[in-house]
């Protein structure tokens, strides 16, 4: 992989951006607790395929900048980053956009929110659902908080609470935290009786060894990462729900109509929270052109990292179709 770096200025932030080939532009966003590395497998192989790939290190991870205010992780504001950051990429001013995890999101509301610059859109693990009238943390206080127990989401609400645990030891926590949510992890791995006074890693094993998809210099790099940026700016993007609820459900139409795709796994604990539903027959509803939508099999959380060639098969068939 021969990416190059380049620093990126937009909107009052610098952003560090992976870019290898040339061509129409695909910007990767990750998710948490990731970087543009999480693309590794993605990017020669669209790159190779006729594009300028594009992974950013999402605000406040990485090489990116890391404001401390909460409100600058907006998804207003993480959406405005990302057209502006294709923008000044791409030969045309526009872009086809894909995110994993949080960066799922992300690339979703780029979409809605700037469809002049994005052209199509990608996502991996997380579907596409417009905010519904209750905001998503306090439904979630209700199934979790309210009876005890622990939802990793409203952990993360307390400034310097989770900073604290997942600083410790950053090899600890990525170990952990990726076994817990893969779809190498017997049923049961994440916890669903954990009390609400424990800690996000606490009950999470650490696996001797690693599933293979992550090796030791995967990881080593992870560690590296987040021994430099800390979790603060990772973590305030949860801590952006009630201003995000709000934005978005101002507006009149939330449906997305460009070109879309989506890829998730049948173990994917994102997906186990809709239990009995078709998640890709439901997105249909608010995102009609969804021309590609796919679960794979044994595949948890970390899609693209766990099963590259087919993440990679799928993309690279959709991609082409867009130009």
């Amino acid at each position: 992989m021969s990416v190059e770096f380049q620093n990126v200025p937009v909107n009052g932030v610098n952003y560090r951006v992976a870019v290898e080939g040339k061509g129409p532009l695909v910007l990767m966003v990750h998710g948490f607790p990731e970087s543009w590395y999480s693309w590794r497998h993605q990017i020669p192989v669209i790159a190779q395929a006729g594009f300028k790939a594009a992974a950013v290190d999402v605000l406040g991870y990485g090489g990116s900048d890391k404001p401390h205010e909460i409100e600058r992780y907006s998804m207003q504001n993480l959406a405005s980053d990302m057209a502006e950051i294709a923008k000044a990429l791409s030969d045309d001013g526009q872009a086809i956009v894909l995110g994993h995890d949080w960066g799922a999101p992300i690339a979703w509301n780029s979409a809605l929110l700037h469809p002049d610059v994005f052209r199509a859109v990608g996502a991996l693990s997380v579907p596409y659902s417009p905010p519904g009238e209750r905001m998503f943390l306090d439904v979630m206080d209700d199934v979790f908080t309210k009876r005890g127990l622990f939802f990793y989401q409203i952990y993360f609400q307390k400034q310097g609470v989770a900073e604290a645990e997942l600083e410790r030891d950053p090899r600890d926590t990525i170990r952990r935290f990726y076994y817990a949510v893969s779809g190498d992890a017997p049923d049961g791995t994440w916890p669903k009786d954990k009390p609400n006074t424990l800690g996000m890693l606490d009950r999470l094993p650490d696996p001797d060894p690693f599933p293979a998809w992550l090796s030791d210099e995967d990881i080593d790099y992870y560690e590296a990462e987040f021994k430099s940026s800390g979790f603060h700016g990772p973590l305030n993007r949860y801590r952006n729900h009630p201003r995000d609820h709000e934005y978005l459900r101002s507006r009149d139409d939330l449906n997305i109509y460009q070109p879309a795709l989506f890829i998730g796994g049948d173990r994917d604990l994102v997906l186990k929270m809709l239990p009995g539903v078709d998640v890709v027959e439901r997105m249909r509803k608010y995102v009609p052109n969804l021309q590609t939508g796919v679960v794979l099999e044994g595949v948890g959380h970390w899609t693209q990292q766990e099963r590259p060639d087919a993440v990679n098969d799928l993309l690279v068939d959709w991609l082409t179709k867009q130009v």
